[in-house]
């Protein structure tokens, strides 16, 4: 077995694997050099094609040191199985 395979049956492993299948055939189907709102918008299409949840510039609290910061973090895209994955679309 490769470590692959082995991988496969981590849940989050799984998870990166179908999200990175997703962002691929995004690349496939549009190439290069697009804008990012481009990309954000084929890729939401793309997911949920794939039946893969996510949240799309929700706002996260921040802390450092366990004290909250005033600035929110809003990442392109947020995977709700995977609970750990955040996404961001660079073009």
């Amino acid at each position: 077995m490769t470590s692959d395979e082995s991988d496969l049956g981590k849940p989050l492993a799984q998870e990166g694997y179908k999200l990175m299948g997703a962002v691929f055939e995004v690349h496939r189907e549009l190439g290069g050099e697009l804008l990012e709102e481009i990309y954000q918008e084929s890729l939401e299409i793309e997911l949920e094609l794939r039946k893969i949840p996510f949240k799309s510039h929700q706002e996260l609290v921040t802390f450092y040191k366990d004290l909250r910061l005033k600035k929110r973090y809003n990442p392109d895209f947020d995977c709700l199985r995977a609970n750990n994955c955040r996404v961001e679309i660079r073009s």
